[in-house]
């Protein structure tokens, strides 16, 4: 990805670990905002990885590790820099987590990570912009780029029989990406686009632009919005004005509140959102048990941000971002040994041993064009009420 060659201005973390330290790893998600009900999972899953190296013995000399949280808010580019520059300046973290919507992303790694050399990998941010963005080799995601989202959100409507859909996103970086990439997968396929249109985030009410997203009319309502936000006052102004009763849903709006939110009054809308029904992710499921949700949308890609950071630290024999970015792509690729989540120890001795891995990980991680995650999603039907997952792609 872009492996622009620039100088940092600074190197943040140790420049080695020739004996056990306290590595620090930021974790800047938007604890509040718009997406604010996903993130303590997401969260909660970063530190579940941090957790298991840290306890396992074999990092570094026996090194532990502690996560740092942060508040990207998810929409404030501002505060989201000031927020990660803290991590680096204050808190000294040897990495990043995060962040995880796609605008804040951008903001800080051309802000804070690229003038410091801070290694990030964002398990949610998904802007097909990020992709020719200048990173300086620092900046990888474990979720895939809305590039590839657009079409499999176009096959599913297609083979659904739906060609026809009414389409609205969310005013920023994130949903303008996803809306275009769908949009021309969409009619690329033999699709119509009857409207396309922004919303705003924060309104109380969007029954004008619903009013106009209806009299374009539509086989179903596409909504690239947020689930905290002004993707759920979208739908409800659908609802409530009887617009429309069905929906598509791309990840943004996947989660736990929207069928608390709308329940059968959405049956049988669709969605997709990253997801895996590979071995990985059994795993995973079984390791965290009740501990927090490991269902829940970017769990997988977040357990699986921190363990590469990790994993490529081990196998650099360092916490110097300038040496382990160069080992991320190594870890996460073939050849190797395979690496599952709970088996961090293993892979961790394997590097100590001077050997390769291959970190399939929660979410089958294949990083790809210098950076980017190859991607599989979950494709969901709202049935009684609930999310049902009813196939893989």
């Amino acid at each position: 990805m872009k492996k622009l060659l620039m100088a940092s201005t600074a190197v943040i973390g140790l420049t080695g670990a020739a004996h056990a330290e306290d590595v620090t790893l930021g974790v800047i998600l938007g604890f509040t905002g718009p997406i604010e009900s996903l993130t303590p999972a997401m969260a909660d899953a970063a530190e579940f990885a941090m957790t298991e190296v840290s306890e396992s013995g074999l990092f570094l000399d026996g090194s532990t590790v502690t996560p740092v949280r942060a508040d990207s808010t998810c929409v404030d580019a501002a505060a989201a820099t000031a927020a990660a520059e803290r991590l680096i300046t204050s808190d000294g973290v040897n990495g990043i987590v995060g962040a995880d919507c796609s605008g804040v992303t951008g903001a800080i790694l051309s802000n804070v990570a690229v003038p410091n050399g801070a290694v990030m990998i964002s398990p949610s941010a998904t802007s097909p912009a990020l992709t020719t963005a200048e990173d300086d080799g620092l900046f990888f995601r474990t979720a895939p780029s809305d590039a590839r989202q657009g079409k499999i959100m176009a096959d599913i409507l297609m083979e659904d029989g739906i060609s026809s859909v009414a389409l609205t996103y969310t005013n920023n970086d994130y949903g303008q990406g996803l809306a275009d990439a769908f949009q021309s997968a969409f009619e690329a396929a033999g699709g119509t686009v009857t409207l396309s249109a922004a919303h705003e985030d924060g309104k109380a009410d969007y029954s004008a632009e619903v009013g106009a997203l209806a009299s374009a009319g539509g086989d179903r309502l596409v909504v690239a919005g947020y689930v905290d936000q002004g993707g759920a006052g979208i739908v409800r102004a659908a609802l409530d004005t009887g617009a429309f009763d069905t929906f598509h849903f791309p990840d943004g709006m996947i989660g736990d509140q929207l069928t608390a939110n709308f329940g059968d009054e959405i049956e049988g809308s669709t969605g997709q959102a990253p997801g895996t029904d590979s071995e990985g992710a059994a795993m995973f499921a079984d390791a965290v048990g009740d501990a927090f949700d490991a269902s829940s949308t970017y769990t997988s890609e977040s357990y699986d941000a921190a363990a590469l950071i990790l994993l490529a630290m081990q196998a650099a024999g360092s916490t110097d971002p300038a040496a382990y970015k160069e080992m991320v792509e190594t870890v996460a690729n073939a050849p190797g040994e395979q690496i599952f989540p709970g088996e961090l120890a293993k892979g961790l001795e394997i590097l100590a041993g001077g050997g390769d891995i291959d970190y399939v990980g929660a979410s089958a991680v294949e990083l790809v064009d210098g950076g980017e995650s190859a991607g599989n999603y979950r494709q969901i039907v709202i049935e009684g009420g609930e999310m049902a997952t009813v196939g893989f792609r």
